[in-house]
């Protein structure tokens, strides 16, 4: 398999349009570095526009990087043509010619780029095909089959060359949310199986912490945060990454500090007993909503919708003129218009510099266990 290294990875496209003139060129990748092990399961993340795309194009080298270098086991790939490089890519877009059969689908770039038999072809496909549970389609044309059932025959697809890398682009957003979360695993089953290192690309921050080893958190081109799924949670380097990575997100509230008291809207006041927060006369607080507690006796909270999930509650409410969420047991269900009281440990806080977003305090840092109630 292979080890990648990427150092100092910039991508710049020209600007187009009139609103791109005065800048000249359009930043999508700005000095990303990163090392991904062999065998490695990662995931890039971020919005849209965040250059994680671009980073895997310039890696499967369909992009050529404008500066740094990629590394394939050591060795420059900046040069090398993508055939070159060992790669093999799942596209959002399953790319499967529609008057072939899966069987002719899966055996033909085998048959442009390598010298192998017919019968070496064969032997590929048939075990790709049982691999992915599709050896019954073999005969069948992409227009017969379903979505599901496409995005099994392009994996397929890159099996049967046995590459040293898996980039895979978005593979599952066309598909709907349960068969995505099967998808989901069995491409984790067949990573695990095969032991390709593997980049995977997606918008869904879900997807990431489902299944990454490790998670690379893009922004504005960016590298922000390359972390396991549980350390980006608990421990985010700044306010963006808190922000980001959690569903329902993490509430943040802009508070004023005066002393150890800090005062925010609808009348949140917290005594805080952590870290020294320094000179700062503001900071953002943050609080996931699993750690918020409701007291439907208080009357703190407007509560304005809730979200009976089955398993859980989502309680959507304004505290001042903020929106806040608190994720609670189904026993918790609140009407529309009542008043309830929150409260939270002080080890489930969040602080972030008010200016950089950089992470003050974190759910790792050791915080008294006291309840504070607002």
């Amino acid at each position: 398999m292979t080890k990648i290294t990427i150092n100092d990875l910039v991508k710049t496209f020209e600007a187009s349009g009139q609103r791109d003139a005065e800048d000249g060129e359009i930043v999508a990748v700005d000095g990303i570095d990163l090392e991904i092990a062999d065998g490695e399961f990662i995931v890039l993340v971020g919005p849209s526009g965040c250059g994680k795309s671009t980073t895997l194009r310039c890696i499967a080298g369909l992009d050529n990087a404008t500066q740094g270098e990629i590394r394939f086991d050591g060795e420059i790939v900046n040069a090398r043509r993508p055939r070159d490089r060992d790669v093999a890519m799942v596209f959002q877009n399953y790319a499967l010619y529609p008057h072939m059969t899966v069987e002719e689908n899966m055996g033909f770039g085998l048959k442009l780029s390598s010298k192998l038999s017919s019968a070496e072809i064969d032997a590929r496909v048939t075990e790709a095909a049982e691999t992915m549970g599709i050896d019954d389609l073999l005969a069948k044309k992409p227009g017969e089959l379903s979505g599901g059932q496409q995005q099994r025959v392009a994996l397929g697809r890159s099996i049967v060359r046995e590459p040293g890398v898996f980039l895979m682009d978005e593979p599952l957003s066309n598909l709907d949310a349960k068969l995505r979360a099967e998808m989901r695993t069995e491409i984790q089953e067949l990573q695990n199986d095969l032991g390709v290192t593997t980049i995977y690309v997606t918008h869904d921050q879900t997807e990431a912490m489902a299944m990454g080893d490790r998670i690379a958190v893009l922004d504005g081109g960016v590298l922000q945060q390359v972390d396991v799924p549980e350390q980006l949670y608990r421990n985010p380097v700044n306010e963006f990454v808190a922000d980001f990575i959690g569903s329902p997100s993490i509430n943040l509230l802009d508070v004023a500090v005066d002393g150890k008291r800090l005062t925010g809207p609808g009348g949140f006041t917290h005594e805080y007993t952590g870290h020294e927060i320094g000179d700062r006369s503001r900071v953002r607080l943050g609080i996931r909503p699993e750690d918020l507690a409701i007291d439907e006796r208080g009357d703190v909270l407007t509560v304005s919708v809730v979200e009976k999930m089955g398993n859980e509650n989502f309680i959507y409410g304004h505290l001042g003129d903020r929106e806040i969420v608190a994720r609670t047991d189904t026993s918790v269900r609140p009407d529309p218009g009542e008043t309830v009281g929150l409260s939270f440990a002080n080890e489930a806080l969040y602080l972030f510099d008010a200016q950089s977003g950089r992470s003050l305090e974190t759910k790792t840092d050791d915080v008294s266990a006291t309840q504070t109630q607002f």
